[in-house]
């Protein structure tokens, strides 16, 4: 049996970032104003998806509450209502099961992308975590994903779901790279209309379609 290691992005592949945006939102909501944080949330989503800037429309809001760090408070939330992506669960552990090695390679800052691993309960389920703050660089940077070869393994494969920047690297590495397709859930829509270098190799609509493409 060939060894293989099969490395995920984490935003909008195993977790959708915009739940994390809305876990955030609702505990800002919540400080901001205590009596009225349902209606400030709804409000601050409507500014989201509507490209304004919501942390200024909220100091404008509540000018008394200026001294309040909104992008500290969104950075460091430790979300408890984010859960994985259909079949994120089933398909780690299944490739668990098998004896393959698993990675995880995101972009962002530490202490907000641990605390999504941390609240999805899937620390424990990889040889590897690269997050871009602690390693140094960001992707599409080779380095991101070289530091995941290493002797006795001979297949890689990297599931992500952003065109733009996450396929080309491993495949210069010779990876296999598998797009899950948007769902309309992404924060960042997905541009196919780009050299050939930078497009995935396999393109799914949902994550248990990997068993067929990974045996």
């Amino acid at each position: 049996m060939k060894n293989k290691y099969i490395i995920f992005d984490l935003d909008d592949t195993l977790v959708y970032e915009m739940d994390y945006l809305e876990s955030a939102y609702l505990d800002i909501a919540k400080t901001m104003d205590a009596m009225n944080y349902k209606l400030l949330h709804r409000d601050m989503l409507s500014w989201y998806h509507n490209k304004f800037n919501v942390f200024n429309l909220l100091i404008e809001k509540y000018p008394l509450k200026n001294d309040v760090n909104l992008l500290e408070m969104y950075r460091n939330h430790l979300p408890d209502d984010v859960h994985l992506n259909e079949g994120a669960i089933e398909i780690l552990d299944y490739f668990k099961n098998k004896g393959y090695k698993l990675g995880l390679v995101t972009d962002g800052r530490t202490i907000t992308q641990r605390n999504k691993i941390k609240a999805l309960g899937i620390e424990n389920k990889f040889n590897k975590i690269i997050i871009s703050e602690e390693f140094g660089s960001s992707k599409p940077d080779l380095r991101n994903f070289h530091n995941f070869t290493e002797h006795g393994i001979s297949e890689y494969y990297y599931i992500a779901d952003n065109p733009t920047k996450d396929f080309i690297s491993p495949n210069v590495l010779g990876w296999t790279t598998i797009c899950l397709l948007n769902n309309g859930k992404n924060i960042h829509p997905q541009n196919f209309d780009l050299d050939y270098s930078y497009l995935p190799k396999f393109k799914i609509n949902k994550l248990i379609e990997l068993i067929n493409l990974i045996s």
